[in-house]
């Protein structure tokens, strides 16, 4: 055995820089070594498989020339124990052999052999059978290369990934903490919110505040869009109409030091749309539906900026849709709202609602719509109330929507069930 080392010779890839010769007989051996030094191959030698086997796991070789008629091991079983080795890159194998029967090619070839060369060995002929192999090993050694890359950058994606999934699982829970409660008592009036995004985060929002024990501000938001963008409008939203700290809620005025009161809803729709002009840096508007209520009287003042209507309810039945459109909030500078005005009795509903529940696609693909939607309330008001009532309504909706499992839209509502608690 001995091993030499020089450099490749022009034309050569590189790909092929050290050989293994295997063959019992020295004299073969000299001469295809003495050929691969001319030609710059670093050269190993062996006498026999099990010894070609421990320099291969000592200087895996990039190519093995073996004789396939040795004593012991043959050329063939030295092939099969070679490509069960565990190498990082692919070994070209050659078998020198005077077969040429096809059922001793194809034995070969099951064996794990690449190319076959005819003894005794001719130059040009084993000059040709290397550069073959050399352009397969430097192919695979580039699909390997590849085949790296692609893994890591699969890898990076994949941790990406993971913080931007870890990333929407903290905004969802900090978007759900911006409707604290669900459900809440007003005297003998109570109002239920129910928020159900498409996603991981949405563009809908729901809420109410109360300056005063018969003074209920309540609203529906749906922000243009969805995902994270919308996301945060609506949290930036929630602060303009906080229920926490009364002196930065738009829908309230304070004057001469006298508790806080509710603005008219129109004066509210131009103020939030004032802020939203102000900033040129949001592209998106919402919709919204607010309601100032007094509760000691019934009397409720809307403003519809592009929203859908509200439903009224009554308590003998009839449905009402209140309200007659109005534009968006943050799509034009400097607009006007109109108010509308109507009276709750002892047991009516309202409720305020996204577009998620009418867009909603059924299983005949056909959207459920307004009328299914007041269909919808009637039905789910004769078994259960507040957040129950909503929670049947999301229910029934899922149950008839087209693909139950995938809301198409952020679906949310805000339910005012007056007087209905004596």
């Amino acid at each position: 055995m001995n091993s030499e080392r020089l450099e490749c010779p022009p034309g050569q890839t590189g790909a092929i820089s050290r050989v293994l010769v295997v063959d019992d007989s020295n004299l073969q051996l000299r001469i295809v070594s003495a050929m691969l030094k001319r030609w710059g191959f670093e050269v190993d030698v062996a006498t026999s498989g099990p010894d070609a086997l421990q320099l291969c796991l000592h200087r895996p070789p990039d190519l093995v020339l073996s004789d396939w008629m040795m004593p012991g091991m043959t050329g063939l079983e030295f092939c099969r124990r070679f490509r069960a080795l565990d190498r990082d890159g692919y070994g070209y194998f050659i078998l020198l052999t005077s077969k040429s029967d096809k059922a001793d090619v194809a034995q070969g070839l099951d064996a794990g052999a690449d190319d076959f060369l005819t003894k005794p060995v001719n130059a040009n002929e084993l000059r040709a059978r290397i550069n073959a192999g050399e352009r397969i090993v430097s192919m695979e050694r580039q699909l390997t290369e590849t085949n790296r890359q692609v893994s890591d950058a699969l890898r990076e994606l994949r941790e990406i990934h993971e913080a931007i999934e870890n990333d929407l699982r903290q905004a969802r829970t900090i978007q759900q903490s911006l409707v604290p409660e669900r459900v809440r008592i007003f005297g003998t009036s109570r109002v239920s919110l129910l928020l159900q995004p498409c996603g991981h985060v949405g563009g809908d929002l729901v809420g109410m505040f109360s300056p005063a024990p018969d003074q209920l501000g309540l609203y529906s938001i749906d922000v243009s869009g969805h995902g994270i963008t919308s996301a945060m409008v609506t949290a930036r939203v929630a602060g303009y109409l906080s229920s926490t700290f009364p002196e930065q809620n738009v829908a309230l005025d304070r004057r001469n030091n006298l508790p806080f009161a509710l603005r008219e809803p129109r004066d509210t729709a131009r103020r939030l749309n004032r802020r939203f002009a102000a900033d040129p840096g949001v592209e998106e508007y919402l919709t919204m539906a607010y309601i100032a209520a007094d509760l000691s009287t019934g009397v409720m003042r809307l403003v519809q900026a592009g929203h859908s209507p509200p439903i009224l309810l009554r308590r003998n039945g009839p449905v009402q849709f209140i309200g007659d459109g109005g534009l968006p909030i943050g799509l034009v500078d400097d607009v006007t709202y109109d108010q509308h005005s109507f009276r709750m009795e002892r047991g009516d509903l309202l409720l305020l609602y996204s577009d998620g529940f009418t867009e909603a696609v059924m299983k005949d693909g056909s959207m459920l719509g307004e009328d299914g939607l007041a269909q919808l309330l009637c039905d789910s008001a004769q078994v259960g109330t507040g957040p129950d009532l909503l929670g049947d309504m999301f229910w029934r909706l899922t149950t008839e929507m087209a693909d139950p499992d995938r809301l198409g839209d952020d679906v949310s509502a805000a339910l005012l069930e007056y007087d209905v608690l004596r």
